[in-house]
């Protein structure tokens, strides 16, 4: 006698296996083409051949959104941002707003400009702190360099100094628009006779980029002058970063 299978055996499996309008392709990993694998090798190699100095900013740029995008073409994004802010400079050191406007910038993206950035600003503060200013003036102004030169707004930092002209601490004080920034001078003071400073240097940057000081800088300045030496601080310069080169209040003679 043959038995014939119930119906009802083949319903036991789920309805959704056999329901192929509702499936999804699965989307493999695959290998970027070989032309972008031989192009990333390609400056890969010119990297530890010949360090940074050899390759363009777009280019550099490219390896650092290669961490990012791995199996992307990154030319076209780093060729827009080199367009868009100016430079690489401008690049990292462009607020993440501003990088997320950019076609092809995600957040994996802009983490990692923005940690080349924190390294660019530790490695040049490393060279100046705890360190006699007089003789370390140039990693001074590099320091200020890399950390103000290229920001789109105006930054206003302090550098206290102890009685043998060590630099003891670099605090930020304010932040404010394209060119303006909300400084008070008691709040400096304060700060220096609580950190026991004999010594200050003021720093400010101009996005403009021309360093050259407003009369409301000069004012202000004169204004943390008079407050620090009522109290036996000394004032010993202020400087106006620009982007390529930075004023000196006391080589200019305005202190």
């Amino acid at each position: 006698m043959t038995t014939t299978p119930h119906p009802s055996a083949f319903r036991e499996m789920p309805d959704w296996l056999f329901d192929l309008e509702e499936a999804r392709p699965v989307v493999l990993p695959s290998r970027p083409p070989s032309y972008l694998r031989n192009h990333k090798k390609h400056l890969q190699d010119r990297f530890f051949d010949g360090g940074a100095q050899a390759m363009p900013d777009y280019e550099l740029l490219e390896l650092i959104l290669y961490r990012a995008l791995p199996r992307a073409d990154v030319k076209p994004i780093a060729a827009t941002l080199i367009e868009s802010f100016g430079d690489f400079n401008r690049v990292i050191s462009a607020p993440i707003s501003r990088l997320l406007e950019i076609e092809g910038v995600d957040l994996a993206v802009a983490q990692e400009l923005k940690i080349v950035e924190a390294a660019a600003h530790r490695l040049a503060r490393a060279r100046v702190m705890q360190r006699p200013v007089i003789s370390s003036w140039d990693a001074v102004l590099d320091y200020c360099h890399t950390t103000m030169a290229h920001r789109e707004t105006e930054q206003f930092r302090v550098l206290y100094l102890d009685r043998k002209n060590i630099l003891i601490a670099d605090e930020e004080q304010a932040r404010g628009t394209v060119d303006h920034v909300p400084v008070y001078p008691r709040e400096v003071v304060k700060r220096a006779l609580e950190l026991n400073a004999s010594a200050l240097i003021l720093v400010h940057n101009h996005p403009s980029g021309d360093p050259t000081p407003s009369d409301a800088d000069i004012t202000m300045t004169n204004q943390i002058r008079d407050a620090a030496e009522a109290l036996d601080i000394q004032l010993h310069d202020h400087l106006i970063i620009g982007k390529s080169t930075e004023l000196s209040f006391r080589g200019s003679g305005y202190l």
